[in-house]
């Protein structure tokens, strides 16, 4: 069972899904209005035009033949693209990663009709990113219903470094045979294991690693990617970079301006402006550093080094790969090279664009549609049926289990069952007074076994209500036991089952049906082009 919806993990991402006039502004239109798709189609069509899609085909990996056979009509037909993007997660990463990739796909597929020309899905790999902490893992749960966290060591004298430039060690062919073990055996898991070995096959590294993997798992749909260290796509984002350079302070103005305006409307910042802070990363001796502007020039993060605006641009001239965005250049960079109509986001790059609209204006570049992506809860049977029980809806989970098991995971005995036992106590005592009364007038001698048998009566009941009660604590124990293990498939370490757990762990019990299933599960029925 699949429960879906929009995600939406903060005020801003919410008040966004709610649709609330006063971030209208912050946005480039509302991704339920089809005119707003309509606009942006135009504004990239006047930009970009048929040189611009055929200088961003150079960038472009088509995984599989159906994404090679639909980009084949791309140029000629005025081609757009649904965009997406993330971290190049461990073995694919959590499940919201797969849920991007579908997302992308469902409204490609939906603007596609609406706009009518090809709209392909397009997942922006995160290469240059340097946080190895943030990559280096994923949990499992194994055949044992387990949590297992399965992480690479670091990567010695390369940590701090954009992970492109990064090898795979040799410890993760141990640590993929011990992901593949805790996995049952089935069809679609001989299906799935030649793509996570080729995954980490020796001398991959983890961004090349995840888009061969995660391009396996999309082989049905046209789903294109890039990498964000593409040689042909950095040289294309220089000129980009450099004018992010030379006019960074009056774009940090820019920013603070449109974060000014949404703290005003009280709705916290997603990523902190930095007073002085560069929206570039330049490789420098600990690896990539954040630029900061120092009187003329600039100083590197970390080391402190002081470079100076010639040096950067010098060093980015004879080899663009040292010159990398941050998070909120990024989508500045994408939407500038790639004919992008709109960006399927989570809550915190729902939030994060909001903050962008000054940055895109001062680059000539309008913001794409931003569109929620997929949120879902992957309900097994057995997780089901401990839901319907104790009346619960996954979202329940989310609270600690001593919450939900007060009414009655209780060491004693229930009120109810409590007060059944007294009354029958009190039954028992009263009806031997009366016998006692009775007998006594009848034969005297019967006293002694009315009172012989209510004892033996009474204590008979004292046993019954210790069995009672050890039942109960048994029960009460069994119940907390479901309940914790459907906690653990809905909300792993706390979290939301998205972002914790592993695809590969449904995947290989229900393969491509489940991709399917998600697909239409995604709620973006708004679009037609009868709107």
């Amino acid at each position: 069972m699949i429960r879906a919806g929009l995600a939406s993990g903060n005020p801003l991402a919410q008040a966004y899904l709610e649709g609330r006039s006063q971030l209208a502004t912050f946005f480039s239109g509302d991704f339920r209005d089809p005119e707003a798709f309509r606009r942006k189609a135009r504004e990239v069509d006047l930009r970009l035009g048929e040189r611009g899609r055929k200088e961003c085909l150079s960038f472009l990996l088509p995984p599989s033949p159906t994404a090679a056979a639909k980009l084949r009509r791309f140029v000629e037909d005025g081609g757009l693209f649904v965009t997406t993007g993330q971290q190049p997660g461990l073995l694919g990463g959590p499940l919201y990663t797969l849920y991007k990739a579908l997302s992308a796909v469902g409204l490609a597929m939906r603007l596609e009709d609406l706009l009518g020309r090809p709209v392909l899905p397009l997942f922006w790999v995160a290469s240059e990113d340097h946080d190895w902490s943030e990559v280096d893992h994923t949990f499992l749960l194994d055949r044992n219903n387990e949590l297992v966290r399965f992480q690479l060591p670091e990567p010695g004298p390369l940590l701090g470094r954009p992970l492109h430039r990064i090898p795979l060690p040799r410890e993760a062919s141990e640590i993929l045979d011990r992901f593949l073990q805790a996995l049952p055996p089935s069809e679609h898991l001989d299906r799935y294991a030649p793509l996570l070995r080729d995954s980490l096959a020796p001398g991959r590294t983890l961004p090349r690693g995840f888009h061969t993997l995660l391009g396996g798992v999309m082989a049905s749909w046209p789903l294109l990617f890039v990498d964000a260290a593409e040689p042909s796509l950095k040289r294309a984002s220089l000129p980009l970079l450099l004018a992010e350079l030379r006019q960074a302070e009056s774009h940090e103005e820019a920013l603070l301006t449109t974060s000014g305006a949404l703290q005003a409307l009280g709705y916290p910042l997603q990523v902190p402006i930095l007073e002085g802070g560069v929206n570039l990363f330049l490789e420098g001796p600990q690896g990539r550093e954040r630029l900061y502007r120092q009187g003329s020039g600039f100083r590197l993060g970390k080391s402190g080094l002081p470079v100076s605006l010639g040096e950067v641009v010098a060093l980015a001239e004879s080899d663009p790969s040292v010159l990398s965005p941050n998070v909120l250049l990024r989508p500045i960079v994408e939407t500038a090279l790639l004919p992008t109509v709109a960006y399927v986001a989570g809550p915190g790059e729902v939030a994060y664009f909001a903050q962008l609209g000054g940055l895109f204006e001062a680059h000539g570049v309008a913001m794409p549609v931003i569109v929620p992506r997929l949120s879902a809860f992957l309900v097994e049977g057995k997780v089901g049926k401990v839901l319907e029980k104790f009346h619960l809806e996954p979202h329940d989970l989310s609270r600690p289990a001593h919450e939900l098991t007060a009414s009655w995971s209780q060491e004693e005995t229930p009120p109810d069952l409590r007060s059944s036992l007294e009354a029958l106590q009190d039954g028992l005592v009263r009806g031997a007074e009366d016998l006692t009364r009775l007998v006594r007038d009848v034969d005297p001698t019967l006293v002694g076994a009315v009172t012989s048998t209510r004892n033996s009566a009474l204590a008979a009941l004292g046993q019954l209500e210790k069995k009672i009660h050890q039942a109960v604590r048994r029960r009460n124990r069994t119940l907390l036991e479901q309940l914790s293990k459907a906690q653990g498939h809905l909300f792993p370490l706390g979290r939301p089952q998205e972002r914790v757990l592993n695809p590969f762990y449904y995947l290989a019990r229900y393969g491509p049906p489940l991709l399917e299933a998600l697909l239409e599960a995604y709620p973006i029925d708004l679009l037609s082009s009868s709107s």
